[in-house]
């Protein structure tokens, strides 16, 4: 298309949207590069809306990374809100980049984010609007570019393997370095497409699913991943950074020209979380711990700051109340950076007084809430998940809060956890009015106080210790929403929960295989988008794509699985062993605890030692790693 045709039918098109700023690029620090002066062009694709997508990190560390090259460049895409996608489509205006406004057909590489399931149909949608066919069966012979994709959800790639050609497992700051480095390579030989599959899968953290054959037994299940081809991994190891002060770090990130979800410089301090959660699968896939030294921190904040003209620094981590020098570090950057009015925030906090303490320190600019997550009603649940927090650190951590002049709590809950029963949600409808007491003997005004409650549903995740178990079913979900509204009612009260419908299409894509893939397409031509939108989510047409395909959703999302079974996302390494995964799993049905790694003694997971890393202990000193017995 010609570039005054596509300048023509875009301003027509934005004329007729709700946000048109989402798509008109022209950001502060945006990067625009010499289109026909680079080798290797490269568009990163948020599967959701510009304001979701321009708060992502990633996206900020890589743009940075890839334009840093002289010899290749970076733009950016986002899922076109359903106004845009109506005027595109009757216009034929293509999916495009901000930058230079090319179409996704244009790019050498096209590299998804898959941060959650609920965008899968999104993906696909932004292939047929980029003019590409969506199976990358149907891509291999016909000059079109490299579909890539990375993220949390590539440690299971399986339901989306049909339609990426290679998936990236674990962080990318180097790994898409060698993507570039291997595709420069193989075009300047000539090579063709096989060629270049082949070469990225003997790299660590690269995944080609084409090079692979599925096997299933006749219960149905996966039995086996296996290379179909020589020089192919059986198991694809993560990529990790081991030292994140010598990194690339976005210190000139982009600006959104509209109000974004998180509207302020993102200054990570640390990587990783040693607290072993068994739910979560964060806090397995971004192992190890690696802390940055605070002269890198003081001074990546002071460049951002001056770069973008922000007036809030957060400093992001999984918990970053457990960086080692977070007092100091939040005294010296509300030293340099208060007097300008500038807030420091804190996103994730430890259910503790010292949290509640750091909180009051870095709101002393600007106030506002605070959350902390339970996650549990019970001891004894709090125990099975391996939280390591008890009421008495809860009731403790809200009196700080209350004396110290906050007005509302929010406390975070899941439901469905294993082994939960009907005492761990009636300990959930305690606690609250426990802490909703606790404030009312504590607050100026009493009738002020609000404390509220969200639960959502638990969904077993690959790579943790709860992998192997079910999620409850639709109506147990249900009926213990129900069991928790009408117990959490009255003055100071609030209640919010989740759609169990949404968590249970999550699990089914969590935990899928390849299978699933027909179903995924069957979804998006039956007009599945947004599926992470409440306003826009259609159990309805998801349950008919399932139908139409023959596949059973709640054989996946309600399956125990044994530890001697195959598991889908086996061929996929995060590092940890699986006999340790096993291990925490007994460990959680018996309700043993596992200490916290920094408390001085390795658990054994085995993964600092294959990177050579010493963590941090809470003082600060280090450990020696010790290797994995289990193995």
């Amino acid at each position: 298309m010609e570039d005054a045709t596509m300048d023509k039918l875009l301003a027509r098109a934005l004329r007729r949207v709700q946000k048109p700023g989402r798509y008109t690029g022209g950001e502060w620090n945006a990067i625009r590069k010499d289109w026909k002066g680079i080798d290797v062009k490269m568009v990163f694709a948020f599967p959701d809306v510009y304001e979701v997508g321009m708060s992502h990190l990633g996206l900020q560390i890589l743009y940075s990374v890839v334009n840093r090259r002289p010899d290749a460049l970076l733009e950016r895409v986002f899922a076109p809100w359903t106004d845009m996608e109506e005027q595109m489509r009757n216009t034929g205006l293509p999916l495009f980049s901000l930058e230079s406004r090319r179409p996704l057909r244009d790019f050498d590489i096209i590299g998804f984010t898959l941060q959650y399931e609920l965008s899968f149909t999104n993906i696909l949608n932004m292939l047929d609007l980029g003019g590409l066919p969506l199976r990358r069966a149907d891509r291999a012979g016909g000059g079109y570019p490299l579909v890539v994709a990375g993220g949390p959800c590539s440690f299971n790639p399986e339901p989306l393997a049909d339609f990426i050609d290679v998936f990236i497992i674990g962080e990318g700051e180097d790994a898409v370095n060698d993507l570039l480095d291997m595709y420069k390579e193989r075009r300047r030989l000539r090579d063709d497409r096989r060629q270049l599959l082949l070469d990225l899968a003997a790299i660590d953290g690269f995944y080609v699913p084409s090079l692979y054959r599925v096997e299933y037994n006749e219960e149905g299940k996966v039995a086996s991943v296996l290379p179909a081809d020589t020089g192919v991994p059986a198991t694809v190891k993560k990529r990790a950074l081991t030292d994140l002060d010598r990194a690339q770090y976005p210190v000139r990130p982009l600006v959104p020209v509209i109000e974004a979800v998180h509207d302020r410089a993102m200054l990570e301090v640390q990587r990783g979380c040693t607290r072993g959660c068994r739910f979560c699968q964060a806090g397995v896939i971004y192992r190890p711990v690696r802390e940055k030294e605070p002269e890198s921190l003081l001074r990546q904040a002071g460049e951002m700051l001056q770069s973008t003209g922000w007036g809030e620094i957060s400093l992001t981590s999984l918990s970053t109340s457990d960086y080692t020098m977070i007092r100091p570090l939040v005294s010296e950057l509300t030293n340099r950076h208060g007097a300008g009015g500038v807030n420091i925030s804190l996103p994730s906090l430890r259910v503790d007084a010292f949290s509640v303490d750091l909180a009051g320190e870095v709101q002393k600019v600007r106030r506002s809430s605070l959350t902390f997550a339970p996650e549990a009603g019970t001891q004894r649940l709090r125990d099975v998940i391996n939280k390591g927090v008890t009421e008495e650190n809860l009731l403790e951590a809200v009196s700080a809060v209350f004396a110290g002049g906050w007005q509302a709590v929010k406390l975070y809950f899941m439901i469905g956890l294993p082994t939960e029963t009907d005492v761990d949600l009636e300990g959930i409808a305690d606690l609250a009015r426990r802490v909703l007491n606790k404030g009312r003997g504590l607050v100026r005004s009493p009738g002020r106080l609000k404390v509220t409650v969200s639960v959502s549903s638990f969904v077993p995740k690959s790579h943790t210790p709860f992998q192997w178990e079910p999620q409850d079913s639709l109506e147990e979900l249900r009926r213990k929403q129900s069991y928790l509204r009408q117990r959490l009612r009255g003055k100071g009260l609030a209640f919010n929960w989740h759609d169990p419908e949404g968590s249970l299409l999550e699990a089914v894509l969590s935990r899928g295989d390849r299978r699933l893939g027909a179903s995924i397409e069957a979804a998006w031509r039956r007009g599945c988008r947004f599926d992470g939108w409440s306003e826009h989510f259609s159990p309805d047409r998801w349950g008919r794509a399932f139908e139409e395909t023959g596949v059973d959703p709640v054989s996946y999302a309600n399956r125990r699985y044994r530890h001697q079974d195959t598991l889908p996302w086996d061929h996929i390494s995060a590092g940890v062993s699986k006999k340790y995964l096993e291990l925490e799993h007994s460990r959680a049905l018996a309700g043993e605890i596992t200490p916290d790694c920094r408390a001085g003694k390795c658990p054994g997971c085995g993964l600092c030692p294959s990177l050579e890393i010493k963590p941090r202990l809470a003082g600060g000193e280090t450990v020696a790693p010790l290797r994995d017995t289990l193995q």
